[in-house]
């Protein structure tokens, strides 16, 4: 059982989910696989950046929109849960044997420092997944 990655930038939740498929620290992963690492900080990562990365450390990724469509989640798949209130930038989070990996699990608006930022696991996605990033294996 791995245990969850706690983000360390504001945006940095495609990081740690990469970090966590990978078993590598946040900032190995962030030094190592994400060339602009400093868009954490910015306005986060797009798929093809998370597919980027994970190609970098040696897995297959595809990334597709979903939309709509209700998939089955095969473990070790990034999503990306569309924007809203509790979510205005969006968010990444992986799907595992334990629930989904949240990267800052007890983010909310009113106390959003990235120091406090705890992960760990839900039962359910925080919000409506549009993209799903899922290994070719």
């Amino acid at each position: 059982m791995k245990n969850a990655v706690v983000q360390k930038d504001p945006l940095g939740c495609g990081i740690a989910c990469v970090s966590f498929i990978c078993g590598n620290s946040y900032n190995y992963s962030k030094k190592n696989y994400f060339r602009y690492s400093t868009l954490a900080r910015i306005r986060g990562f797009i798929c093809k950046d998370l597919v980027n990365a994970l190609r970098i450390s040696g897995r297959e990724y595809f990334y597709r929109y979903i939309g709509n469509k209700r998939i089955r989640y095969k473990e070790n798949t990034i999503v990306f849960i569309q924007r809203s209130k509790k979510y205005p930038s969006g968010h990444y989070l992986v799907y595992t044997a334990q629930g989904w990996m949240d990267s800052w699990l007890n983010f909310n608006l009113k106390n959003s420092y990235i120091k406090y930022a705890k992960s760990g696991f839900r039962k359910r996605l925080p919000g409506k997944a549009i993209y799903a990033i899922i290994s070719k294996d």
